[in-house]
């Protein structure tokens, strides 16, 4: 977005062609000759859909959503549950103030801190029509504010951009910007905690290795792993948690590691398969998770069960029954059939099951593949 693309978005008769105009597809938006600046109208509209479910509170309140910091933010429910509260908060790395705002619902004031003056107006504009009045919004980068600041907050919290100058996905401290490792001599000069938000490929071995006393977690949301946070907060004993958001958290010792059951794989027993949260996958707590729910032989496998499991950290699923995996009988069986493929420890990817057995993607019948006790096996579920 460029700053004329701005004040024109703040034009009461673009504003109000926005509003008129969110029911309809943003591609007629746009080639619509009757609607002031129709293709910023028709973006806006198409960005205030699609915020409906990632950004609910800058949908009511038709902020103006530019595509880009739109794309990196995150979404106002992976935003509300970090655990951080206090008087002060220090966040470094604004950009469309997503986090700032559920910042806003913890401490008493938020610093926020983003180098590009042209968003920082537009989150100011944003926070007046979410009515935010204690969240200032300072264009300035981290390495500059930290370097001149006097201040001393309870908190800093910075959401590191992970895409380099070519649009590459980064992972490491280092290679983020802002460079937190760089920062650190500031950040403890200016707060006794801090808060990381890091990308869901981000290694939890390396959090605790950077940070060994502090809390990581590891978020999802609806199945997929959304991002891993280190609370470095000084405890006396560090702590993982995975966290399903909206299904519940587990928490354990990263030095406790989870052991696999000692129990012999028994596939006419098992009447239930458990597919653990990839959010006690990506922590490797779900051998520990599962250990007194259901039987589990490797991190990254299903979870099998003989009575049906309560609620659970994953998606519980009835057997029909189990088979040592048969590519050739499946073939014949599944001719002309659509499938539901899920695998865990298989050595195949899913095009591969797909070919071997003649399936094609679809809803006839659903199948499980792993390894197991040495053996491939296929699960036909009901």
């Amino acid at each position: 977005m460029t700053p004329e693309e701005y004040q024109q978005l703040l034009c009461t008769e673009v504003q109000q062609a926005i509003g008129q105009n969110r029911h309809r597809d943003p591609a007629a938006v746009a080639l619509d000759r009757h609607i002031p600046h129709a293709r910023l109208v028709a973006t806006q509209v198409k960005y205030l859909r699609r915020a409906e479910s990632k950004l609910p509170s800058y949908a009511a309140a038709q902020c103006i959503l530019p595509p880009l910091a739109f794309e990196q933010s995150s979404s106002e429910e992976c935003a509300a549950h970090k655990t951080i509260s206090g008087g002060s908060v220090l966040d470094l790395t604004c950009g469309l103030g997503v986090d700032s705002l559920a910042l806003s619902r913890r401490f008493e004031r938020v610093v926020s801190l983003e180098r590009n003056e042209l968003l920082a107006q537009i989150t100011r504009e944003n926070f007046r029509r979410l009515g935010i009045t204690h969240v200032e919004v300072v264009a300035a980068s981290a390495e500059e504010y930290l370097a001149a600041t006097r201040e001393h907050f309870d908190w800093i919290y910075a959401d590191p951009d992970r895409r380099s100058a070519e649009g590459r996905k980064l992972v490491r401290l280092e290679d983020c910007s802002p460079s937190i490792p760089d920062l650190l001599p500031h950040i403890r000069r200016v707060a006794d905690r801090l808060c990381i938000k890091n990308s869901p490929l981000f290694d939890v071995d390396e959090a605790f290795r950077r940070f060994p006393r502090s809390h990581v977690e590891v978020i999802s949301l609806g199945g997929e792993c959304k991002e891993v946070v280190i609370y470095d907060d000084g405890r006396t004993a560090p702590l993982l948690t995975a966290t399903a958001l909206g299904k519940g958290s587990y928490s354990h010792s990263p030095l406790d590691e989870g052991r696999p059951s000692t129990e012999e794989f028994s596939p006419y027993d098992y009447r239930w398969l458990v597919i653990p949260d990839v959010a006690l996958q990506k922590a490797r707590l779900a051998l520990s998770y599962f250990a007194d729910k259901a039987a589990m032989w490797s991190e990254n496998g299903f979870a099998f069960a003989r009575k049906e499991p309560g609620e659970v950290l994953g998606r519980v699923l009835e057997i029909d029954h189990i088979e040592p995996y048969d590519p050739k009988q499946l073939k014949r069986r599944c001719k002309g059939l659509k499938g539901e493929i899920l695998k865990r420890d298989f050595p195949f990817a899913a095009e591969e099951v797909f070919r071997r057995t003649g399936l094609r993607p679809g809803g006839d019948v659903r199948l499980a593949f792993t390894k197991t006790d040495g053996r491939l096996w296929t699960i036909h579920l009901k």
